[in-house]
């Protein structure tokens, strides 16, 4: 069973975070405001923040539940986590609460206004809502771990190389294919965030604003073979993966987790991958 929340912001670290803050204002249609050294960027359905630190890494993600009944149910479930210091991040709904899993990653939950303000509307008109973000890791296995049987996420495939060994895996929150996905990796630390439209005319739009953007394309178009959905991905100025993708798998309450092969074919059905080992 899901635990029916979705991910709504993604913060984080960055050597220069006025640029990077200017960069997703632009290419993904955010407002932007400055809380003392933290960048809050928001548009419909999206939410976007960045503080100093080291590129790659990620600051929290925030995920919001719709239903007050999902929320009880998540805090009754976590009562015994040790929580995260929230003290220093800025615009979160009261009695938001944190974990930090194996790597010393945070993740924040809370239960968001009914109505968003004003300055939350999108800039573009172009929908596309934060979906999903990936991250690399060293001990895919503890992590895997840790969000499935202390957060409640619900694996949905699983990767696995010749000798069995897991090289990634995508878990989800509500009905959508993956709210996270883990990639084994030498090197940890943040690797992708996606937004997803509502089909391939958007996409199309997407690709052209990238284009009016001097944004190239750097992988895709293709498909994935976990999710099954569509997409493309640029990178912002500190090299982050950021993705656009649509028709993601909408998974039904008894589907059984998937196994793929470790190859370029499982993460682009349709040829050439980024292959994060």
């Amino acid at each position: 069973m899901e635990i029916n929340a979705s991910l709504r912001r993604i913060h984080l670290h960055s050597p220069q975070p006025g640029v990077l803050a200017n960069f997703y204002q632009k290419t993904y249609g955010l407002h932007s405001q400055k809380f003392g050294p933290n960048w809050i960027c928001r548009a419909a359905g999206r939410e976007f923040g960045v503080s100093e630190g080291q590129a790659g890494q990620l600051k929290y993600a925030l995920f919001g539940f719709k239903k007050a009944s999902d929320w009880k149910a998540f805090l009754k479930r976590t009562e015994s986590l040790t929580r995260a210091d929230l003290s220093d991040i800025p615009q979160l709904p009261e009695g938001s609460v944190g974990f930090t899993d194996p790597e010393g990653n945070m993740t924040v939950f809370c239960l968001p206004p009914h109505v968003d303000a004003p300055h939350e509307r999108d800039a573009l008109s172009m929908p596309a809502a934060l979906q999903h973000f990936a991250m690399r890791t060293q001990s895919i296995e503890p992590m895997v771990k840790f969000y499935s049987e202390q957060l409640g996420y619900v694996v949905s495939d699983r990767v696995l190389d010749e000798k069995g060994n897991l090289k990634a895996c995508f878990l989800r929150t509500d009905k959508m294919h993956h709210a996270m996905a883990l990639f084994s990796a030498s090197v940890r630390g943040f690797d992708h965030q996606s937004y997803e439209t509502p089909d391939w005319s958007h996409m199309k739009n997407w690709a052209d604003h990238m284009g009016q953007h001097r944004n190239t394309i750097v992988w895709g178009i293709g498909r994935h073979g976990p999710g099954d959905d569509v997409f493309f991905m640029v990178r912002d100025p500190d090299e982050n993966l950021a993705e656009i993708s649509s028709e993601i798998e909408v998974c039904k309450g008894d589907r059984p987790v998937g196994i793929w092969r470790h190859e370029e074919r499982t993460l682009n059905l349709w040829g050439k991958a980024i292959m994060r080992t």
